[in-house]
């Protein structure tokens, strides 16, 4: 009768409920299909303890950060340090796309916001000089996901949560993965710019390097102070964040572009958001007692024994499972639902916690530029009023880096595990 689940949520799905009650519904429904409601009474305990997690508390406090930072007249400044640093490159405002997406990465964790904030400012700009609106919005979606794996990243905090793992390891841990992506965008924003004549910035455009920097440099200091805080043990991942949202709103009062409206609409958007995602988490905690109910996780890591996958082979065939769930299931759905069930197993067979977060982290962020969904894709779409498909058909090439990448990350895990080892954070 488990299987009554999955065809509870597809029932629900179809009506056009939200996640959160299409996942608790169905669990509820399970429960009741298998005659186990009396395990229902400690329900309130194990949703409780799904959220009482000390590290969820910088998850609101980041976001509050990055919403802030959005609003606040960041995005010209490191726009204008990207077209000075990388500008007159042949293919140039392809990398200035790129660039300013590793700076702005640092900034706000997500790759919604980035990939809203640019599509309103660098794709017409693109357009402008030549680049298909097509292209332009491909790469700004396909740069928008360094957001979730640099700190500070909202679904890494929520990875640390669902599996006790160092939130201040798994930051360092992003950086060296985030570089890496975006240098395999460069090069195929260069192959692209070979390809089609892409025209370089022009010698006037770009700002001198030296006042871009300077002018850049208030919004640069966040990701330095988060990074360093924690890296130093001057401050919690918790703490960095709370220092994030007063640096991040004395930032944007340098740039004096947030007003009252603007702050308001930020907490608004900030609570919205962290309402969102606890409800989730609520619903997940019914999903996760009646699996420890069933013995969904023995049952799998017994299938794997018997198929002989070794730690290699199920990492892989999990990393399939992730794609396949990123192209339909929003990242912190997919995380909530799969990570406790599936990440067990890759743990018990050897996987390091840390490596294994980045991994899981980087194969769902793929999956907001994949259709049939992509959540990027679709914000990029309805921002730039570039039809979907026609987005989606040429992001393919930028999509088939990030597998290749994310096939390196799961190959070498000192990619990932180097940087937090070299700094204590890490065993």
């Amino acid at each position: 009768m488990i299987w009554f689940v999955p065809a509870a949520a597809f029932v629900f799905l179809a009506s056009g409920l939200a996640l959160a009650y299409v996942i608790g519904g169905s669990a509820m429904l399970a429960f009741v299909a298998q005659e186990k409601t009396r395990y229902l009474a400690i329900m309130p305990q194990k949703v409780f303890s799904q959220i009482s997690v000390f590290s969820l508390l910088a998850m609101p406090l980041f976001i509050l950060a990055g919403e802030v930072m959005n609003r606040g007249g960041v995005t010209k400044a490191l726009i204008d340090l990207s077209m000075a640093l990388v500008g007159r490159l042949r293919g140039g405002l392809g990398h200035v796309n790129i660039m300013t997406s590793v700076f702005f990465a640092g900034i706000s964790g997500s790759a919604v916001a980035d990939a809203a904030a640019l599509s309103n400012t660098l794709v017409p700009a693109m357009r402008e000089r030549g680049y298909s609106a097509a292209y332009a919005g491909a790469i700004t979606a396909a740069s928008s996901i360094i957001g979730p794996i640099v700190p500070p990243s909202i679904i890494l905090i929520f990875y640390g949560a669902l599996m006790q793992t160092s939130v201040a390891a798994l930051f360092v841990a992003g950086i060296l993965p985030g570089l890496v992506l975006a240098m395999a965008l460069f090069i195929i924003n260069g192959w692209y710019a070979w390809r089609e004549d892409h025209p370089r910035v022009a010698k006037g455009e770009a700002p001198p390097i030296g006042p871009a920097i300077w002018k850049a440099l208030p919004a640069m200091s966040l990701p330095i102070i988060i990074v360093g805080g924690i890296v130093f043990g001057w401050m919690t991942p918790t703490e960095a964040a709370a220092v994030a949202v007063v640096s991040a709103t004395a930032v944007a009062w340098f740039y004096e572009g947030l007003n009252r409206a603007d702050f308001w609409q930020a907490l608004s958007r900030t609570a919205v958001l962290t309402g969102s995602i606890f409800m989730i988490l609520c619903a997940v905690a019914a999903f996760g007692h009646l699996a420890a109910l069933e013995r969904i996780p023995q049952a799998l890591a017994a299938l794997v024994e018997r198929m002989g996958l070794g730690p290699v082979g199920y990492l892989l065939v999990m990393n399939v499972l992730f794609i396949i769930a990123g192209m339909v299931l929003d990242v912190t759905v997919a995380l909530a639902l799969l990570v406790p069930l599936l990440a067990p197993v890759a743990l018990a067979n050897g996987a390091d916690p840390v490596h294994l977060g980045i991994v899981i982290c980087f194969n769902l962020s793929i999956g907001l530029v994949s259709p049939p969904l992509g959540g990027c894709l679709l914000i990029v779409s309805t921002v730039t009023g570039v039809r979907y498909w026609d987005l989606a058909r040429k992001i393919i090439p930028f999509v088939l880096a990030e597998i290749v990448v994310l096939g390196l990350l799961v190959a070498v895990p000192e990619i990932s595990l180097a940087l937090p080892r070299m700094m204590g954070l890490w065993h």
